[in-house]
């Protein structure tokens, strides 16, 4: 058992029903005085309750999927011209996203709140989108300082939504099972998150606006995102990366897609870890526990549902060989990479 792990600095409240008291708290703990809060206009109502007792200098409601450069460039000039010292974003992946692309150039602290299961939260990991390119990198400026969850947050999330956000989650904890840095911590806090996520979801289904389910799936995600920002990113997101910026493709349903053609691609050749996962999902084997839970969840099953058009699985092949990490588990070939995106692509069941 010969590894290194590092832990990441940030402070974690869980406050159902209470953001915006806790999110005062975080911020005064900063002492911060000019507060920039980033939430998209869907948002805007979440953030006017969150930001109730925060000294906001400058609301910032331009929000963008991939977080485009020409996006965080005029979100970056707003927080200069405002002379803020501090972010709080209210929002999903996106909203996080782009308060990270402005800590990336200001060194600014940021304090999270998320609304949906994405995770972005917990990792020192940022994106940008130029063109049909996303470009990923780590910089512990972009880690915000405070994470917020309150369940409450996300009573109004769309189950459609909560699944896919859900399953993008879920992603995490199976690329933190094989990613490039993956020890044994990773894989405890992912087997952890699978199993949170595999009770917490289906609940959420059941019961949109019941807490329990929503909390469940909030830990889960926050273990996700924890083990994920240490082991890297595997596979699967590399494939989503490339997708998502070349065809605009929406961040969590195209993980939901493709996440069961990555565990059927890679659990084979590393039985051990296929065993913890199967064991996580409480199912004889991963793949029948990821389908369990997919068809309970009526889950998001195709890349052409979501404008991927036909042609993008040869287009993709060539970036996604690229950027395959080293130590995957299952060697990756033009020929097997994409049967596994025309699958995914299908809808059909993994190869």
């Amino acid at each position: 058992m010969r590894f290194i792990h590092e832990t990441l600095p940030q402070r974690v409240v869980f406050a159902p029903g209470a953001a915006p008291a806790a999110v005062a708290a975080e911020v005064a703990a900063l002492k911060a005085t000019k507060v920039m809060l980033v939430a998209a206009p869907g948002e805007a109502a979440l953030a006017d309750r969150v930001g109730a007792d925060l000294p906001v200098a400058v609301r910032h409601d331009e929000v963008v999927m991939h977080v485009p450069v020409d996006v965080a460039e005029r979100a970056r000039k707003a927080a200069t011209q405002g002379a803020v010292d501090a972010l709080v974003c209210v929002g999903g992946g996106s909203t996080t996203g782009l308060a990270k692309a402005v800590a990336l150039t200001t060194g600014l602290p940021i304090v999270a709140v998320p609304t949906t299961y994405a995770g972005s939260e917990a990792t020192n990991v940022w994106g940008l989108t130029e063109g049909e390119v996303k470009t990923t990198g780590v910089d512990p400026r972009v880690l915000p300082r405070s994470i917020v969850y309150d369940a409450s947050l996300l009573s109004s999330l769309p189950v459609e939504m909560s699944v896919a956000s859900g399953l993008n989650a879920l992603a995490h904890c199976v690329d933190s099972m094989w990613g490039p840095r993956a020890d044994p911590i990773d894989r405890a806090l992912a087997a952890e998150g699978i199993h949170a996520l595999a009770q917490g979801l289906p609940a959420v289904a059941a019961d949109p606006t019941g807490l329990e389910g929503r909390e469940q799936t909030l830990y889960g995600a926050y273990l996700a995102a924890v083990a994920f920002a240490s082991a890297g990113s595997g596979l699967h997101h590399k494939i989503c990366h490339v997708l998502g910026g070349m065809f605009n493709l929406p961040h969590a349903q195209t993980h939901a897609v493709v996440l069961p053609h990555v565990l059927a691609f890679n659990a084979p050749a590393v039985p051990e870890t296929e065993r913890r996962i199967a064991e996580a999902f409480g199912s004889p084997t991963a793949s029948a526990g990821l389908t369990a839970l997919r068809e309970t969840l009526h889950a998001p099953h195709a890349l052409r549902d979501y404008g991927m058009p036909e042609d993008g699985i040869a287009r993709a092949v060539a970036l996604v060989l690229a950027a395959v990490p080293v130590g995957n588990p299952t060697a990756v070939t033009e020929e097997n990479l994409t049967a596994l995106l025309r699958a995914a692509w299908e809808g059909s069941a993994p190869v």
